[in-house]
């Protein structure tokens, strides 16, 4: 079923459905809202990320509509001898459509490009209620192998 699956670069035309995505995630706690007075905000965003040297923000589209996403940030730091990492951020799937292969091809998607930039890592984190997803990424390749912490600021 997902042989025609696109994996692309994000549009401002997708901006809508990307939101809907968000605000169906209860999981996630991130606060993200479809309504009206939020759009501004979320363009916003997107602006930024859309002209970002170091941030990609990716759809996967299935028959011309938007069933996935996820975004890619590379950091350079001066441990690993000055290595570039990608993390790896806000990998979602739409509810009707997951199990169907569409979150290992973002993944794989991502994967290709940390290696076309020769990144020494791809790492990720994920809320601790999520264990399907743990199970996910591990089958994946992915260990755990930090304790990751956050402070909320707002």
């Amino acid at each position: 079923m997902t042989d025609n699956l696109i994996i692309r670069r994000a549009r401002e035309t997708d901006l809508v459905a990307l939101i809907e995505l968000f605000a169906a995630d209860e999981t996630g706690g991130h606060g993200d809202t479809t309504d009206d007075d939020a759009y501004e905000d979320y363009l916003r965003a997107f602006n930024v990320i859309d002209a970002s040297q170091n941030e990609q923000l990716f759809v996967a589209e299935l028959e011309g509509e938007v069933v996935g996403t996820f975004q890619i940030l590379f950091n350079r730091t001066l441990t690993g001898r000055g290595s570039l990492s990608m993390i790896l951020e806000a990998v979602q799937t739409r509810s009707d459509m997951r199990g169907k292969g569409i979150g290992g091809q973002m993944i794989h998607h991502a994967i290709e490009e940390a290696r076309r930039r020769d990144c020494r890592i791809v790492q990720l984190t994920s809320n601790m209620a999520r264990t399907d997803a743990h199970r996910f990424y591990e089958r994946l390749g992915f260990a755990k192998s930090h304790f990751g912490f956050k402070m909320k600021l707002k």
